[in-house]
């Protein structure tokens, strides 16, 4: 296998830290908010169902994070 000049294959990529994940969970979060919005509006019901279920996963984990620290 041939690498790339100047690129070393070992190189390890950047350190996801708490931050991350606690952004990514807000995102979800509100993503999922959009969703049932979007699903009730549009009466596409399975979209609100998979919404309601990202925005419920989310704060599952943000409450999980928030009382163990």
């Amino acid at each position: 296998m041939r690498y790339r000049i100047g690129e070393t294959p070992g190189e390890q990529g950047f350190a996801a830290d708490l931050g991350v994940f606690n952004g990514l969970a807000t995102f979800s979060f509100l993503l999922g908010i959009g969703f049932v919005v979007a699903g009730i509006r549009s009466k596409h019901y399975w979209l609100s169902i998979w919404g309601a279920g990202l925005s419920l996963s989310s704060v599952v984990y943000l409450v999980y994070i928030f009382i163990r620290t």
